[in-house]
């Protein structure tokens, strides 16, 4: 059993990943918990399924493009399509949930 809402000791140095399921054909689920913490640029070779369960955050695009995440929030991140984390709250605690596959 794994509660998606217990955060771990606070405040982080770095965001916390958690794998929470993997399977064979290149499907991953993450829950990760941001506390301020920005990102260099992705240029992932899957498909993500974001949900935001608490917080808020920005996702930017190469062409600078800004995506405003609330909490319950989705976004689908295309195959090589670039972007960044620009923002994430701390007060809450972003907390993601992510679905990553071909």
């Amino acid at each position: 059993m794994y509660n998606l809402f217990e955060l771990p000791r606070l405040p982080l140095d770095e965001e916390h990943s958690t794998v929470l399921a993997k399977g064979r054909n290149m499907v991953r689920i993450e829950r990760i918990v941001s506390t301020g913490q920005t990102s260099d640029w992705y240029d992932d070779p899957e498909t993500e399924f974001v949900t935001l369960l608490s917080g808020s955050a920005v996702i930017e695009y190469a062409d600078g493009h800004k995506v405003y995440l609330a909490t319950g929030a989705t976004l689908i991140l295309q195959p090589h399509e670039r972007h960044r984390v620009a923002f994430t709250s701390t007060d809450p605690p972003a907390i993601w949930l992510c679905f990553f596959y071909e």
